[in-house]
């Protein structure tokens, strides 16, 4: 994220800077954008579940709204873009950090100008939000709500606030730089020059994260019940298509603003994203149209939402025709990866790892080969533009210790949870419908008794007494 701050930390004894109004209104819209993508992604979720487990599944991202903002303001955004002692591993712990933020302005792109702290934590706060929620989709119809909530918060804190240093803090606000944003960077006398890892908008901390911690709760929580026996198509496919169009929608505020102002890299982004998304929709028809014969609405948000993963972390660094090349490959190999869970046996219950984990590696891969400096002077040339592998080594580096990381981290919460108080519901529960076991409601009520004769209690059992007052 910010790529573009090599202005910012060669200007490190500039004048302090001054407020952009329309920097700041930018920001403040786009935070809002990314906030969208949480309903937007428990829409996604669930409708492709099973009706009984629709409540559940999209509680998990609920939920993480809740975990995450509260953590965050305590001491999240210091974790993640404090001072660092540490070798650029993690910032540090700070209780009241937020508490003056809002006079605090910090500039991006060496314009002297800059936006509020307290905007830019904000922001930030809605990546944090989404990506632990990305996780949930791996153990659908299975798992326990406390459980989940209990699992969200240590990750959050173990795993994504660490990581995040790592991507996206390039010492703006007086910190140590994380480690990948400064690995084997070029630097000009004494200053870091351009970046170490690419990763405009979270392919990375966001994607590969979300998508390595999917892959061993996978594990932990073993197969559903009736896996590759029983038909566990989706209930609901328009709300699939309207989630997968919140996200798309969302996803403007998620890649543009990385930019983290109103600016022509800004637009870059803008661009690549819508091109790269619908190219990856058109390249996963594709492969259901020849591998199946016919092509699937499901296909269609599946195929979106990978473009919209493999752009993430590439759309401030290629150009726009890069970006439709990388949309369709990325359509393309994602559409054939969601079938690895039926050949290597785990059980990835709405295709985390296929579209988040795959089209992660995929964009930051990419990048080795078409970084340009042409469209961002803070980027390293890839191999196609005559910089050779060095940036496809870093963009490997990255990808690699992010998944290692999350993904050991993950299991280790995971275990201890399943272990302790357990992480998985009851077969008999499963069976029954973990809506109506985990939040006695359900997604779709057609009569006032509940299946066993009984009048439902809470909200239900309000509605009822009400039409038998007025009968």
């Amino acid at each position: 994220m910010v790529p573009h701050l090599a202005t910012t930390l060669l200007a490190a004894a500039a004048p302090a800077p001054v407020l952009s109004p329309g920097d700041t209104a930018w920001m403040l819209a786009s935070s809002a954008l990314v906030l969208l993508m949480t309903p937007g992604l428990a829409f996604f979720y669930g409708g492709l579940t099973r009706s009984k487990s629709t409540l559940n599944m999209m509680m998990m991202s609920f939920i993480c709204i809740v975990i995450v903002s509260i953590l965050w303001v305590l001491f999240g955004f210091k974790l993640a873009f404090g001072s660092s002692t540490t070798s650029g591993l993690f910032g540090d712990f700070s209780w009241s950090h937020l508490s003056n933020a809002a006079g605090q302005i910090v500039a991006f792109g060496g314009t002297g100008t800059g936006i509020p702290v307290i905007v830019f934590a904000a922001f930030q706060l809605m990546f944090a939000i989404i990506t632990p929620a990305l996780i949930s989709g791996a153990i659908a119809d299975r798992t326990k709500f406390l459980s989940w909530s209990i699992f969200a918060t240590l990750w959050a804190i173990i795993v994504y606030f660490p990581v995040a240093h790592w991507v996206f803090d390039f010492g703006a606000l007086g910190g140590t730089p994380g480690w990948l944003t400064s690995l084997w960077a070029p630097v000009k006398d004494g200053v870091q020059s351009a970046a170490g890892v690419e990763d405009f908008a979270g392919g990375t901390a966001v994607h590969i994260n979300a998508g390595a911690a999917a892959l061993a709760l996978a594990i932990v929580l073993g197969k559903r019940v009736g896996f590759k026996k029983n038909p566990m198509r989706p209930h609901n496919v328009p709300w699939v298509l309207l989630g997968s169009g919140l996200l798309w929608f969302g996803w403007f505020g998620f890649n543009a603003g990385s930019a983290v102002g109103s600016n022509g890299l800004a637009g870059l982004a803008f661009m690549n994203t819508q091109v790269a998304t619908a190219a990856a929709l058109g390249g996963w028809l594709l492969v259901e149209y020849f591998r199946d014969g016919k092509p699937t609405s499901v296909g269609a948000a599946s195929g979106a939402v990978a473009g919209l993963v493999a752009i993430t972390p590439a759309c401030g660094f290629i150009t726009p025709w890069a970006s439709i090349v990388l949309g369709l490959l990325a359509g393309a190999v994602c559409a054939f990866a969601v079938g690895l869970k039926y050949k290597l046996g785990y059980d990835d219950s709405l295709d985390v790892v296929g579209v988040h984990l795959v089209g992660g590696i995929f964009g930051t891969l990419f990048i080795g080969f078409f970084s340009s400096t042409d469209v961002n002077s803070f980027a390293n040339n890839g191999v196609f533009y005559g910089g050779g592998w060095e940036q496809l080594g870093r963009q490997a580096v990255g990808a690699a210790s992010v998944f290692a990381y999350s993904f050991i981290a993950a299991l280790v919460i995971g275990y201890a949870i399943k272990f302790t108080i357990g992480f998985r519901v009851s077969e008999d529960v499963e069976v029954e419908g973990i809506d109506i076991n985990e939040h006695s409601e359900s997604a779709y009520e057609f009569d006032i008794q509940s299946s066993n004769g009984a009048i439902p209690s809470g909200h239900l059992a309000d509605a009822s007494a009400s039409k038998e007052v007025h009968a």
